[in-house]
């Protein structure tokens, strides 16, 4: 197998000692036991549900060679291959900084309230057209996912991309001074986590943390379609950063001739020596901008524009983030749009402006699930898609969570053809209602478990192109 880590790095960065480990070095890492490949070191952390370490035995069962584990519960793990540290967690961070110590590789982080995820998929797409790159997978950008995907990173990487994201104020800051990222790209401030925070504002000073662990002479990256501009801009001086911005409205970067097309979107980008068109396989200027934002950076860090547009052309969305897919009967598909993953009044509102532009011969199907963590002000911000989702011009909407009454309350009877407090409760009417021809788009926070319509929706009726 070929060699991340030799044991003996592993000991010096987590800080660790060694107990019956047979295997000299390991050739992944990972945190759960169903997921690893032969020759993996295991790092037993603790979740919020799970603990990491009542999964050791599976796990070097599975193959791994050792577990990384805390030291409060090596005793009960006794007789295994275990690496010994004070806690597993501050151990793979350990690992993390290792592992950035010994990377040449140009590196660059992403965060914004919205498309955080679909730009650094972007990024990586422009990127592995130029170059060894590794990138966050899912979405791995929390305390924990940020330091396993560094940990992961092989020496050799040329490109490094990791997606930085929070749910409460302090939160990106270590992380990005564990990044220590090359470029710093912020998509933009929208109010999601908003339950959290006193203001739209205080997201976006939250947001403004990924400047703080950017290397000397870095640069950061804004998009401008919101109303904290300024504040970012500000932020990112104070860090001494090189600021670039780009956006439909303003910016040093700026986005026109959006046009919509069946298979995808095209735009025009100008501005900072850069004037060409972009063609992206997702419609929508929020998936445009984010590839923007991608060709930015890579060029930021030396990759070659013309090979990133080229490998754009045919990225198309991430699963549950606009993913598309024609399902049953080629000649006469239904239009599937998976949004399921997440949803805040933003991305909301993007995701409809999408839908309002897609072909369909048949009928308009919406299925909506709450926007979660909105504080106080939930109801307000439901009660306000009302326009959005009649601009959309659906003929039947699906209401999923108890936040989506007020939206109900605001739209048309003759509209709203369903409304449940839980998916489960809904799914039936929603598969019953498809028939060939339809265009069907579900969007909705995680929580709400949309995901698990999507699957039963594909299941029934089946990918045909």
């Amino acid at each position: 197998m070929s060699a991340l880590y030799g044991i003996d790095e592993i000991l010096a960065a987590a800080g660790g000692e060694a107990r019956d480990v047979a295997a000299d070095r390991v050739s992944s890492i990972s945190i759960d036991s169903r997921e690893l490949a032969p020759g993996a070191l295991f790092v037993a952390i603790r979740g919020e549900n799970f603990d990491g370490h009542d999964f050791v035995a599976e796990a070097i069962k599975a193959g791994a060679v050792a577990a990384l584990v805390s030291r409060d519960r090596a005793e009960a793990l006794s007789g295994l291959p275990l690496i010994v540290a004070e806690d597993a967690l501050a151990g793979l961070y350990g690992m993390a900084a290792f592992s950035r110590s010994r990377s040449k590789a140009s590196i660059i982080a992403v965060t914004g309230s919205v498309g955080k995820t679909s730009t650094k998929e972007a990024l990586r797409v422009a990127l592995e057209a130029n170059g060894r790159t590794h990138a966050s997978i899912r979405s791995f950008n929390n305390h924990w996912g940020v330091p396993l995907m560094l940990a992961r990173m092989p020496a050799d990487t040329e490109y490094g991309v990791f997606e930085i994201g929070m749910s409460a104020a302090g939160e990106i800051t270590p992380l990005s001074k564990l990044v220590r990222p090359h470029v710093a790209v912020v998509t933009t401030v929208a109010p999601a986590h908003l339950e959290f925070f006193a203001s739209e504002a205080a997201i976006a000073d939250a947001k403004a943390e990924i400047f703080s662990g950017v290397e000397p002479d870095g640069r950061a990256i804004i998009g401008t379609d919101h109303r904290h501009v300024e504040r970012l801009t500000t932020a990112a001086a104070a860090a001494g950063l090189s600021t670039m911005t780009y956006g439909f409205a303003t910016g040093d970067v700026t986005i026109s001739n959006y046009r919509a097309t069946q298979g995808g979107a095209t735009g025009h980008i100008e501005g900072h020596g850069l004037s060409f068109e972009v063609a992206i396989a997702t419609a929508g200027r929020h998936m445009l901008a984010n590839a923007v934002a991608a060709l930015l950076a890579a060029r930021a860090v030396g990759g070659d524009v013309e090979k990133s547009l080229a490998a754009l052309a045919s990225h198309g969305a991430p699963e549950g983030r606009g993913a598309a897919a024609l399902l049953g009967d080629p000649g006469n598909p239904i239009r599937l749009i998976d949004e399921s993953y997440n949803a805040n009044p933003t991305s909301m509102r993007a995701a409809l402006e999408v839908f309002a532009q897609m072909p369909a011969p048949g009928r308009r199907v919406l299925v909506l699930g709450d926007m979660r963590e909105l504080g106080a002000a939930s109801a307000d911000y439901h009660t306000a898609l009302a326009d959005s989702v009649v601009a959309a011009r659906p003929d039947r909407v699906f209401l999923v969570g108890e936040h989506m009454a007020k939206l109900a309350d605001a739209l048309p009877a003759a509209l709203v053809a369903g409304r449940a407090q839980g998916v489960d409760e809904i799914a039936d009417a929603v598969l019953e209602t498809l028939a060939p021809g339809d265009s069907v788009m579900l969007k909705g926070s995680n929580g709400v478990k949309l995901g698990a319509l999507v699957a039963r929706i594909r299941d029934r009726f089946g990918v045909k192109r």
